[in-house]
């Protein structure tokens, strides 16, 4: 189904027609009003500052009451001269999973059902890097298991990325720093971005994620960690709470073989920016022209 392009329209401007599933689009984006000044997608940094305060006061406030906790909701803008890229080592890659758990706890994802935005492959040497076989369900006693590598995939934070293309409310875009970002208040849960994603990098709330008080990250970001509600679509944000503030993503932390790295591309002295230029690099599905930021790569 072909959409009516939405950022000029509000929810009673179907003047050429359109259908119930494009008006329910349209009503639901003109639905989350409070957040809503201006019609592209970067409505919230539009809002004048005091404004835009008091909505993440209000969200905190709400959070607080649910969870019986503090907890802070940022709005960190995107650093100057900074475009964040990733790099997986394969040959250093164990497939632990602590990657995935770090995630999970960094990020407030469900913990029943169990929510994961990184799904680590288990592939054959023999057969390389094919997808056909792998396997995202091995359970060996102990890893790397013979005659096995690893292939970890989440987001790959396209610089030609087409969930944004396929979102019919703007309720996802790529931010100046790189980072491809969803504003949960104006997810409709259409999952079209979801069908677009050749990675199958986004996940679907089918319901209200289940973390308890005692594992929940209090330090969130609007764009990224906050508490999700039920209905929406969500996946790795580089871990956006962090890394705006200078630090590494929770996964790049946590691995013990030094298999993750993450850093600027437009710094030329960067370490990823030596790995791209030194290393053998590979990018996932290269003939969609996706054009990842995210690199694998061979150390050794």
């Amino acid at each position: 189904m072909k959409h009516l392009p939405v950022k000029n329209q509000t929810a009673g401007s179907c003047e050429n027609g359109c259908s119930r599933r494009q008006f329910a689009s349209i009503a639901s984006a003109a639905a989350a009003g409070f957040l809503l000044t201006g019609c592209g997608p970067r409505r919230l940094r539009e809002m004048p500052k005091q404004r835009l305060r008091q909505a993440l006061d209000e969200m905190e406030r709400e959070y607080a009451a649910k969870r019986g906790m503090a907890v802070k909701v940022a709005d960190t803008p995107p650093l100057p001269d900074v475009l964040f890229g990733y790099a997986l080592d394969l040959s250093r890659c164990i497939g632990c999973r602590r990657c995935v758990y770090a995630c999970v706890e960094e990020n407030n994802q469900s913990r029943d059902p169990q929510l994961h935005w990184i799904r680590v492959l288990q592939m054959e040497k023999e057969k390389g890097v094919d997808f056909r076989h792998a396997n995202p369900y091995y359970d060996p006693p102990k890893v790397p298991e013979e005659g096995h590598f690893y292939v970890p995939v989440a987001c790959q934070q396209c610089r030609n990325p087409p969930c944004v293309k396929t979102c019919p409310t703007g309720a996802t875009w790529m931010e100046p720093d790189g980072i491809v970002v969803i504003d949960y208040d104006w997810c409709i849960g259409c999952r079209c971005c979801m069908a677009a994603c050749p990675y199958g990098a986004r996940h679907f709330n089918w319901a209200e994620p289940s973390i308890p008080t005692s594992e929940l990250n209090p330090a969130t970001h609007y764009l990224g960690n906050r508490p999700r509600p039920k209905g929406v679509v969500e996946k790795c944000t580089f871990c956006i709470q962090r890394v705006r503030k200078g630090r590494y993503p929770a996964c790049v932390e946590v691995c013990p073989a030094g298999a993750r790295k993450f850093g600027n591309l437009l710094d030329k002295d960067s370490e990823i920016r030596y790995i791209i230029e030194n290393k053998r690099v590979l990018v996932l599905k290269q003939e969609l022209n996706t054009l990842p930021k995210f690199f694998y790569f061979y150390g050794t």
